[in-house]
């Protein structure tokens, strides 16, 4: 596996997880600290996305032959 295959299956999804996480760790009243961090979570997910996003996937011939 090279590194846009891993950029693709791992990185770029967990950076959106992360940025859902934010969000829902700003709506919930239960965990203070989760409130509190809750926007710098969120933006190091938007951080995240767009470093991974701005890597090109991996070409279509090396899935195939994986």
């Amino acid at each position: 596996m090279n590194f846009r295959e891993f950029n693709a299956r791992y990185l770029e999804p967990a950076s959106i997880w992360l940025m859902v996480i934010g969000v829902i760790s700003l709506c919930q009243p239960w965990v203070q600290l989760l409130h509190t961090y809750s926007v710098a979570i969120t933006l190091l997910g938007l951080i995240g996305f767009n470093i991974a996003a701005h890597i090109a996937p991996p070409d279509k011939k090396d899935a195939t032959h994986g």
